[in-house]
C-alpha cells in the first residue's frame, strides 16, 4: 500500500517524465563517459559545442524532466519541453547530415527515432491525467 502512494502522487503523466528523465540522463551521461554515435551525423552540433557539454545538456533536461514529474499535472510542461527540445536537436542534426549535407548515409534512421523520442513528450504535454478510480465496496455472492 505504501509503495502506491507515490505511484498515485506521481501519476501517469509523471511516470513518463520520470521514464523520460532517466533515458535522457542515462544518455548524457553515456555520452560524456564513452561516447557513441555517428560523428558525421552530429557534425552540426558539435559546431556549437562539443560532445561532453551536450552530454550535459541531455543530463540537464532528463534532470529537469525528474524534477517536473513530481509537479501537479499541466505544471509538469517544462519537463515535457526539456527533453522535446534537447531530442529535437539531436533529430534535427542527423536529419541534415543525412540531407542536404550527404555526410551520414543513415541519418534519417537516427533522425526519426530521436524525433519520435521527443514527439512523445509534445503528443503527453496536452493529455489530462485520469480520474483516480473510487474503490467499491466488494460484492456479495
Amino acid at each position: 500500500m505504501r509503495a502506491r502512494r507515490p505511484a498515485e502522487r506521481l501519476g501517469r503523466r509523471g511516470a513518463l517524465l520520470t521514464l523520460k528523465g532517466v533515458m535522457a540522463v542515462g544518455y548524457g551521461a553515456g555520452q560524456i563517459v564513452q561516447p557513441t554515435g555517428d560523428e558525421q551525423g552530429l557534425a552540426l552540433l558539435l559546431t556549437v559545442m562539443p560532445l561532453d557539454s551536450w552530454g550535459w545538456a541531455w543530463i540537464t533536461a532528463g534532470a529537469a524532466a525528474l524534477a517536473c514529474a513530481w509537479l501537479p499535472p499541466r505544471r509538469d510542461w517544462p519537463g515535457f519541453l526539456a527533453v522535446w527540445a534537447i531530442a529535437s536537436a539531436w533529430a534535427g542534426a542527423y536529419l541534415v547530415s543525412w540531407w542536404p549535407l550527404g555526410e551520414s548515409p543513415r541519418g534519417w534512421v537516427i533522425a526519426t527515432i530521436f524525433a519520435a523520442f521527443g514527439t512523445v513528450c509534445l503528443v503527453a504535454i496536452g493529455w489530462d491525467e485520469p480520474p483516480r478510480a473510487r474503490s467499491e465496496p466488494p460484492r456479495e455472492t
